[in-house]
């Protein structure tokens, strides 16, 4: 039984920052057509990310062995080595060599708002991959993430062209794609998997209602933050989210759900076990500081699952024994 997964999408550098206060604070709402602001953080880290690898990540966490698939700039260095010895398998990396690695700057305030940039870099490039010439042996899906939008529409694409199922999984670039590529995307997929805000985004930018959109694809998944996830497929699933010991930095807590619903549902998890790992998987992330830094042993994983929703039968039944923590 193929159990791969094709992450298609952005590998980037992280600089995420703390803001000791209340964006909301700053901003005049009658001025915004002035926007003019400046806040000064108490700290920053540099972290590896992008949405492509933060997902790969939390998969080869759970034992899984994904492929990871996008461009990188000179500035990649050995940070293919760190993803490699962490079990992502790297051989669908591109390297740009004359421009730098994408970076997503990221600031966060005391309530977890945050205000972000993006700079594409060698993302820009992400087009010059072809899944076609890519190994898929025991792949059993692709995830379309966030890159380039001519890359997306290509690789969603390539995907119905190889027949192979994919997940489409827009997020951030939803503000940047047209609604002809969304829509494109969305139908004929296996899954689509968003946030509620950006389920809205959809239905704005298509003008199509959630059911309309929910026709489109086989699964509509629905991320709503801590009041848990809604998987909508030949029947509805609700689950609740796990609470967090501490909040520590949200982002790329839905990358990390992602990881954590598709490395079960590849094994054959059902919907609700699958959503159940990965809301834990990213109540992990929003635990730690960063979106490849957080880690635990599969029995922690299955006791904390056991505390929070009572399965650790199933989880292990599916989950099966994950590689050792790995070491960064």
């Amino acid at each position: 039984m193929n159990q791969r997964i094709l992450c298609v999408g952005s590998i980037a550098f992280d600089c995420i920052m703390e803001f000791p206060g209340d964006f909301r604070e700053h901003l005049l709402v009658e001025h915004l057509d002035r926007l003019s602001v400046s806040f000064l953080v108490d700290e920053m880290r540099r972290e590896h990310g992008g949405v492509a690898a933060n997902i790969a990540y939390t998969v080869a966490l759970l034992g899984g062995s994904p492929i990871l698939c996008g461009t990188v700039g000179r500035d990649f260095g050995n940070a293919s080595d760190r993803l490699e010895r962490l079990g992502v398998d790297t051989s669908g990396i591109l390297t740009i060599e004359d421009k730098y690695t994408a970076s997503f700057f990221v600031s966060t305030d005391d309530g977890n708002r945050q205000i972000a940039m993006f700079y594409a870099g060698a993302m820009a490039d992400a087009d010059k991959i072809s899944l076609h010439e890519l190994d898929l042996d025991e792949v059993a899906l692709a995830v379309v993430s966030p890159t380039a939008p001519a890359a997306m529409a290509k690789a969603v694409r390539e995907c119905k062209e190889l027949g192979l199922p994919y997940v489409y999984d827009p997020s951030q670039q939803i503000v940047r794609l047209s609604a002809e590529d969304l829509l494109e995307g969305i139908r004929g997929s296996l899954m689509l998997i968003v946030n509620d805000y950006e389920l809205g985004l959809i239905e704005k930018k298509t003008g199509l209602e959630s059911a309309e959109i929910r026709s489109l694809t086989q699964t509509l998944v629905v991320t709503r933050g801590e009041k848990g996830v809604s998987v909508m497929g030949t029947d509805v699933v609700q689950v609740k989210a796990v609470p967090a010991r501490e909040e520590v930095d949200p982002t790329g807590i839905g990358d990390a759900f992602r990881g954590g619903f598709l490395a079960a549902y590849v094994r054959g998890a059902d919907w609700r076990t699958a959503a159940e790992v990965g809301a834990l998987a990213a109540t992990y992330c929003l635990e730690t500081m960063g979106t490849q830094n957080h880690e635990f042993t599969l029995e922690e994983f299955l006791l904390r699952g056991e505390e929070a929703y009572g399965n650790r039968e199933r989880v292990e039944r599916f989950l099966g024994q994950p590689s050792a923590t790995p070491s960064k």
